[in-house]
């Protein structure tokens, strides 16, 4: 069995989308070179909102992506550029990646908002995917 750690962020206003998208190139170098990363995509689903979809060997090899390097140095600054963000972990057997289509079904089954301090009305209400558009993939990342 495989994890899968599907995420969005809605950035939320475009001055914050250049170094968003600077800190999303690093990080996914990071997770290309991390042990236990197996394969993953990074895409949109619009209106400034983006996804990540890894797929780690085990829950270990994630929290020590998760808490190290540039993904921990990132993280504190999404509290201020986000106004929605939600998460899901889940096992499945396959190694590849869920498309868009089951990216989104995972985190309105299965995901929680994540912390913002901006956060919008439908955040609030704890809406994983307000818009509940599937994102498509824009970038394919395999380990280095």
């Amino acid at each position: 069995m495989a994890l899968v750690s599907v995420t969005r962020l809605r950035i939320r206003s475009w001055r914050y989308v250049l170094p968003f998208a600077l800190y999303t190139l690093r990080a996914t170098k990071q997770a290309r070179k991390s042990t236990g990363f197996l394969a993953g995509w990074v895409g949109s689903s619009g209106n400034r909102a983006f996804w990540t979809v890894t797929v780690w060997t085990d829950e270990a090899a994630m929290k020590r992506y998760r808490d190290n390097g540039v993904h921990k140095g990132a993280m504190p600054r999404m509290l201020d550029w986000a106004d929605e963000g939600a998460m899901a972990r889940y096992e499945q057997p396959a190694l590849e990646p869920p498309d868009g289509t089951a990216a989104l079904a995972a985190l309105l089954s299965r995901g929680r908002t994540s912390k913002v301090r901006h956060p919008t009305p439908a955040h609030v209400a704890g809406k994983t995917v307000p818009d509940e558009r599937v994102p498509f993939v824009g970038r394919v990342l395999r380990p280095v």
